[in-house]
């Protein structure tokens, strides 16, 4: 089996062996891109390696699009993505810097646990026997996700009566819970309302399009380079072409001005009538005189 712990390329050492269910393993590079949901230009692109998960490259994409706004005296205040970019970490990085994360929760979160009720101010859950399962420790998955394990005690459990039911196997009942859980528990609810459901729809027809063209109509599915930063300018040009497509292509709104002044002459009743009424019909219609 390909592996990037057993296999890599001699030729392009920086590339990396992707997995995707249904498609074959290849050496790849990883597209990571932002689109402006108002004119649905590319604000921000970058290469990444292709063996790491998308949501551990958010924060250096934000930090990429956050310097070219500021340069252009821009604000982000919002950020829509695809659940690949759900972690607790992310919500809490984006919340930190004023950034409102519409991203959905990774399907396998739950915001409470059944039958034992959180308590913020003492950070403890409560088990169905009145019983308190105190914050114990921090732990770092395997993903390198920051967590956090609940614990009851050992006597609480061993004379609870819910024991045979509830930790059959155990000795004690322990929970394990997201660092960022209160984040997290942000995201799950605002996705579920109606501002979030229109987010994701915003979501799929502003970046979705956006890949499927680089795919079929700017031959990025194969970058003939060699090495990431290489990688990289193949996609700067690509968003380049992209955004000067998009330009060639915009109409802006014409505002037009017009100022008449009319002479304190002498005029009959017909010519005030006349003038008056070419004044209003263009100011209505917002033509130009030629």
């Amino acid at each position: 089996m390909l592996r990037n712990k057993t296999h890599y390329s001699p030729t392009d050492p920086e590339a990396r062996i992707s997995v995707k269910p249904g498609r074959a393993r290849a050496l790849n590079y990883l597209c990571s891109l932002a689109v402006d949901t108002a004119a649905g230009v590319i604000s921000h692109i970058q290469a990444d390696f292709a063996d790491g998960r998308d949501s551990a490259h958010l924060p250096a994409l934000v930090r990429g699009l956050r310097a070219r706004f500021t340069r252009n005296e821009l604000t982000l205040r919002d950020l829509v993505a695809d659940a690949g970019y759900s972690t607790g970490f992310n919500y809490a990085y984006l919340e930190q810097r004023r950034i409102t994360p519409w991203i959905p929760a990774f399907g396998a979160y739950k915001p409470e646990v059944a039958g034992f009720a959180y308590d913020p101010a003492q950070d403890t859950y409560g088990c169905p026997a009145s019983k308190r399962l105190w914050f114990r420790a921090y732990r770092v998955t395997e993903d390198g996700n920051w967590s956090k394990l609940y614990r009851a005690s050992y006597q609480d459990c061993q004379q609870c009566p819910l024991r045979p039911t509830c930790v059959p196997g155990a000795q004690y009942k322990q929970l394990v819970r997201s660092a960022f859980d209160a984040a997290y528990r942000r995201a799950w609810h605002r996705q579920r309302t109606r501002a979030g459901q229109h987010m994701r729809r915003v979501r799929q027809r502003t970046v979705e399009p956006v890949f499927r063209h680089f795919l079929y109509h700017y031959g990025l599915r194969r970058v003939a380079t060699k090495g990431r930063a290489a990688a990289h300018k193949i996609m700067l040009l690509s968003a380049l072409a992209y955004n000067l497509k998009k330009l060639l292509r915009h109409q802006p709104k014409q505002v037009v001005s017009l100022a008449l002044a009319l002479r304190p002459e002498r005029q009959g009743p017909t010519s005030r009538l006349l003038s008056s009424w070419l004044l209003t019909g263009y100011l209505n219609s917002g033509r130009s005189l030629n």
